[in-house]
């Protein structure tokens, strides 16, 4: 279910959500201006970019300082080789000449491994869509739950959140709150309930009053493997019960500014769980963007969304070319 680094990995939706008098003032295409909150990262490829471009020959330096440009926007060390290695296969194949060319050839192979908008999947079986949501406490888990029930509501879904997460109270509370934020019901029951009799209630709930999507904010601590393990093949159990072909979509939250970390406990979910997307979050603070490549590289799952702030409209489809391109703008 999950591929490796050689394959295409399918991508978002390509729905904009952008700030149409920020594009006007802008000559940056709509899709690279949705980017431009990684002012960090655009400074290290750009540094990067402008070093390639004026070196007039592949020499041992180039390939240095093109390995210490991309470990600096926090790519990592598995996927800077492998990328470094792919682009000097690159250079001996296409008798490459110039940095420039090196330069086109990188874009070319971080647009590869990004791979294709992967909008979220609705079922076409059933009325009702599932999607669970994991993550560690203080990823902004719950946050882009609501993040993304204010988004689907405002394209027209009916939709209803279920606090599944009931081991930590404060989960609980949290999320309610935000539901009333976003003025999308919430349903729960008293902290230490069964997740699984939640996901229940909140099925019957959706059915009756309509809804066709329902997000489950469930359990992401990495407490013991077995015991999270558990809790999801019981709600899998509640959900296919009445929903043969659900979930529809797994996702789990990382904090980007977290980096390399995150990326450990993230391998983890994917090999134990199947995880079908990722949703990244606080790619607007100290975060570098370098950092979804080495998600796209070493999970083999697609980037769903990116969090770019505290407000609700602040979670944005993840656009591949356009991070890309962004990524190698000049400011």
């Amino acid at each position: 279910m999950l591929n490796r680094f050689f394959g295409q990995k399918p991508q978002e939706d390509q729905e904009q959500n952008t700030d149409t008098t920020q594009e006007r003032k802008s000559s940056n295409p709509a899709s690279e201006q949705r980017f431009n909150f990684l002012s960090r990262t655009r400074q290290l490829f750009a540094r990067m970019s402008n070093t390639v471009q004026e070196t007039d020959t592949i020499t041992d330096s180039l390939w240095d300082e093109l390995e210490e440009s991309l470990l600096g926007a926090d790519v990592g060390p598995g996927t800077t080789l492998w990328l470094i290695d792919r682009l000097r296969q690159h250079a001996n194949t296409e008798k490459m000449r110039t940095g420039a060319q090196v330069q086109q050839a990188l874009r070319e192979e971080l647009a590869k491994l990004l791979g294709k908008p992967s909008p979220i999947h609705f079922s076409q079986q059933s009325p009702l869509t599932v999607i669970l949501v994991i993550g560690v406490n203080g990823s902004g888990k719950t946050t882009s739950i609501a993040k993304l029930a204010a988004r689907f509501s405002h394209e027209g879904h009916k939709v209803l959140l279920a606090a599944a997460d009931t081991f930590r109270a404060a989960a609980i509370d949290q999320l309610q709150e935000w539901g009333r934020r976003v003025d999308v019901p919430v349903i729960s029951q008293n902290p230490g309930s069964d997740p699984g009799a939640v996901v229940y209630d909140a099925i019957q709930a959706a059915n009756t009053r309509g809804c066709d999507l329902l997000i489950v904010d469930t359990a992401g601590r990495l407490h013991t493997k077995f015991n999270l393990m558990e809790e999801l093949k019981k709600i899998n159990k509640v959900i296919q019960k009445f929903i043969p072909d659900g979930p529809h979509e797994l996702l789990m939250v990382i904090d980007a500014t977290t980096g390399q970390n995150a990326l450990l406990q993230a391998r983890k979910f994917a090999e134990d769980i199947g995880l079908t997307g990722v949703i990244i979050t606080k790619m607007d603070s100290t975060a570098k963007g370098g950092f979804a490549f080495a998600i796209a590289d070493d999970l083999g799952v697609p980037i769903k969304f990116m969090g770019t702030g505290e407000k609700v409209e602040h979670l944005i489809p993840f656009e591949p070319q356009g991070f890309v391109a962004a990524l190698f703008a000049q400011s």
